[in-house]
């Protein structure tokens, strides 16, 4: 599926055009050099990659200044440009905290995002990328590569390629230099690496707090091994993964070593999702099975907690399948937390659709009221030594499920809004009287049935 365009403005008044696609944990992908995102399509290797990172995922996209879709007249491709172009898709995609994947001249990019917005990156993965662009190539070849791009871009842009190849994929090639010309002109190429190469972000290194994912392949044919060796020991939690391969680009050669090096990274994080900063944003998701003492007094204690051992699985199923941390279970319900309202409300409807195929042809029923809210909660530990959440965002989020009943999910404002355009459906419950809260509060029933 083609993704849906939108755009976004920067604060020096570029449009940038970017796309949302999937459900779950953001994961932002940098532009790699020029190469525009809504013709990857034209590059199976290169949308194979993509599909695979964006699976479980909200996968956001866009393209830098002066390429792709984005506004083409444009002359500064400098650094603070560029970090423009993603604070201001960051801002119109609405993430709060998410991870990070960047290559080859958006390296930098990155990398200096991670060092001035510590809150909001969550991870940082870098693959075949750099800190200092005048270690790539030395000006002997840089300047005549870049003359190339302005007298010649049609042969430039398969030298270009052939870089990242070293032309053992000639179909692959001749995909990726129509790409490049489609992207953008030869002008432009030549100024990106101009501009691009000439950053040097060496001292923002150790400003980086966000553990940090290094893939390099020890014959890149492009950025050279030592680079990458750089990054992991500048950065002070990062992981260094080296591969075999003479190929730059992640898409070519073994690429199924770099998708399974980045989810096992990517899978880390949610697992230690409370270990975040206190005032991290959360969505907050609690489940309680509707009717629980009748159901043990119906039943019997053996037979009901038969019943409420089901409900465990399937609510650990639906976390594991969107990310959610389970924060802890009290016997009859869960309160969980994600880093994406988005995640959450697919993950609340995941569930709701468990219980009802189980209901069909069970003998007792399942009936679960699901409440979620969203906002800073405290992290701290329990006695037992167990990461815990507390305050006002968690509490309202408790006294919204207990308004539910047996099967729907009700959500506050606040959900509704930070999830807005992801295609979610909202019925309108009004104002609510929450115990231990002063002020009614406007709830929402979300659509979960397939019609």
């Amino acid at each position: 599926m083609e993704p849906q365009v939108q755009y976004a403005k920067t604060s020096d008044g570029v449009n940038i055009a970017y796309a949302t696609t999937g459900e779950g944990p953001p994961l932002v992908v940098c532009p790699d050099s020029w190469e525009q995102f809504s013709l990857y399509q034209q590059v199976p290797f290169y949308n194979a990659l993509m599909e695979r990172l964006g699976k479980g995922r909200l996968l956001v996209q866009y393209d830098g200044r002066g390429t792709g879709l984005s506004e083409r007249k444009v002359e500064d491709f400098s650094l603070e440009a560029r970090l423009r172009d993603l604070e201001a898709v960051v801002r119109a995609a609405r993430i709060r905290r998410f991870a990070l994947y960047a290559t080859t001249t958006s390296g930098p990019v990155a990398i200096a995002y991670a060092a001035h917005h510590q809150r909001q990156v969550g991870q940082l993965i870098l693959y075949g990328t750099f800190s200092h662009g005048a270690e790539v190539m030395p000006p002997e070849q840089l300047n005549p590569l870049i003359e190339l791009c302005r007298s010649n871009w049609e042969l430039a842009s398969q030298v270009l390629s052939d870089l990242s190849s070293r032309e053992q994929y000639p179909d692959v090639g001749v995909q990726m230099s129509e790409l490049f010309r489609a992207s953008c002109t030869g002008e432009v190429a030549a100024e990106i690496l101009a501009q691009g190469l000439e950053i040097d972000v060496d001292d923002l290194l150790p400003l980086v707090k966000a553990p940090t994912l290094v893939i390099h392949r020890r014959s890149d044919s492009l950025v050279p091994f030592t680079l990458g060796q750089k990054l992991a020991a500048g950065i002070r939690k990062a992981r260094f993964i080296p591969l075999e391969g003479t190929h730059h680009a992640s898409y070519l050669g073994e690429s199924e070593p770099v998708i399974r090096a980045i989810d096992e990274f990517l899978g880390e994080g949610a697992e230690a999702g409370l270990k975040l900063a206190p005032d991290d944003v959360h969505t907050i998701l609690f489940t309680d099975v509707e009717g629980s003492t009748a159901l043990m007094e119906r039943l019997g204690d053996a037979k009901a907690r038969d019943l409420l051992r089901e409900h465990e699985r399937m609510v650990r199923e639906a976390l594991k399948s969107h990310r959610g941390s389970e924060v802890k279970t009290m016997g009859d319900g869960f309160m969980t937390s994600f880093g994406s309202a988005t995640a959450a409300l697919g993950c609340a409807i995941t569930m709701q659709r468990a219980f009802a195929e189980h209901n069909e042809s069970a003998d007792e029923p399942i009936k679960v009221r699901i409440g979620l809210n969203a906002g800073e909660p405290i992290a701290e530990d329990d006695p037992g030594g167990r990461a815990d959440l507390f305050g006002t965002a968690v509490n309202m989020a408790a006294r919204i499920a207990a308004k539910a009943e047996g099967g729907e999910i009700l959500v506050s404002n606040v959900v509704r809004e930070l999830s807005a355009g992801k295609g979610f459906l909202f019925n309108d419950r009004g104002d609510a009287v929450l115990r231990g809260f002063e002020d009614p509060v406007r709830l929402y029933e979300v659509s979960w049935r397939e019609s």
